[in-house]
């Protein structure tokens, strides 16, 4: 009979024969190209050439480097724009459908199709509604009295907002769906508590929704905030980048610099700089976390 060391040690290789191909997975296509990546942001390549030791040259180059620092204002305007506006509607829609009335599931589906639907798709259908001179958006504008409507994608002005939309729409379900389950989780003796009270509904949510929702808001705000440092795809099939360079953001640059003009350190350095950026964010985001729970 196996003594009980044998059968532990037959019992952690079954373990780690399961864990072992998506270990070799993720070492092959994730933690060695990261690795590959920071040398190379010290690193001069252009894919053919030997590598050179370049220092932190691609670094300072990116302060001089008027294309980055553009891309990084359009970010920042892509992700002030799309993370408190994703956040508030989500949470109002999910509000209104946690409430019993009529058709409430359909609704749901329908609220959470857009984030399962093509995004290529999505934006297709975006552009050709919100098209200058041809989409029923504007078409429905200058029925309305507006003489110049906007020009949308075709706008210096108004492609970013346009983007936002299109991203706000696309995305909004999902983390509807995660402000459901927390909504749900809350008691409702604490509402009708508060109410025999004779809490308002205003009262009522800044005392006990808000609170109670402290954990899913936090997770919201972090995975929108992540994922809009690293929207590349929206933008990719609807504007490119353009028109100019008005909604080209800092991953469409790395793509630009590492594919276009095979620059691979440099690109690698822009790539360290955004990890860098969303890192302090986020440990941001905890700090300011803990903080709102004390204040609450």
């Amino acid at each position: 009979m196996p003594s009980p060391a044998t059968r532990t040690l037959k019992a952690n290789l079954i373990a780690y024969c399961f864990i072992l191909p998506n270990l070799l997975g993720f070492m092959a296509f994730t933690l060695v190209p990261m690795v590959f990546a920071l040398a190379l942001s010290f690193m001069k390549w252009d894919g053919a050439s030997p590598i050179a030791w370049v220092g932190l040259r691609n670094f300072a180059q990116m302060f001089h480097d008027e294309g980055f620092l553009i891309s990084t204002k359009n970010t920042l305007v892509y992700v002030l724009g799309t993370v408190p506006t994703t956040l508030a509607l989500s949470l109002a829609v999910a509000m209104a459908l946690n409430r019993s009335i009529p058709g409430r599931n359909a609704l749901r589906a329908v609220y959470f199709f857009p984030y399962v639907a093509s995004l290529v798709a999505v934006a297709v259908v975006w552009n050709m509604m919100f098209h200058p001179t041809m989409g029923p958006v504007n078409n429905l504008l200058m029925q309305l009295g507006v003489k110049n409507p906007p020009r949308w994608t075709a706008s210096t002005t108004w492609v970013m907002p346009n983007i936002i939309m299109a991203s706000v729409w696309k995305n909004f379900g999902y983390y509807m769906i995660i402000y459901l389950a927390a909504l749900q989780d809350i008691p409702k003796e604490l509402y009708e508590a508060a109410t025999i009270d004779g809490a308002g509904a205003w009262y009522r949510f800044r005392r006990i929704t808000l609170p109670l929702l402290t954990p899913a808001t936090f997770f919201v705000t972090l995975m929108l905030t992540i994922s809009s440092f690293k929207v590349f795809d929206l933008i990719a099939v609807m504007t490119g980048g353009g028109p100019g360079r008005a909604s080209k953001v800092l991953v469409y640059t790395i793509y630009d610099s590492a594919f276009i003009d095979f620059q691979f350190g440099y690109s690698s350095a822009i790539g360290l700089a955004l990890f860098a950026i969303v890192l302090a964010i986020t440990i941001l985001q905890f700090r300011v976390e803990k903080k709102w729970v004390s204040y609450l």
